[in-house]
């Protein structure tokens, strides 16, 4: 259950990122797939942590996997603006 609770956190992150107007992408589908590697790395690291498992719900980890993805999408999202 813990890891979909980090996809599910990817997801929200995802939609939360398509709200922001700056530099958002036509395609949609490069920040659902980033957000969700984003999530699933940071709920690995959340376990890690202590924070909960792979198999087990902790509102913790659920946090933690929603900052990763949103800082990953941030990053991919910095990372086009310098390269353009």
């Amino acid at each position: 259950m813990g890891i979909v609770l980090w996809a599910a956190c990817g997801i929200a992150a995802a939609i939360v990122a398509r709200i922001v107007p700056v530099l958002r992408q036509t395609q949609w589908l490069s920040d659902v797939l980033l957000s969700l590697l984003g999530g699933v790395i940071g709920g690995v690291i959340a376990t890690v942590l202590d924070y909960g498992g792979w198999n087990e719900l902790d509102w913790r980890a659920g946090v933690f996997a929603f900052a990763c993805a949103l800082a990953f999408t941030g990053w991919m999202r910095v990372i086009k603006l310098r390269t353009s």
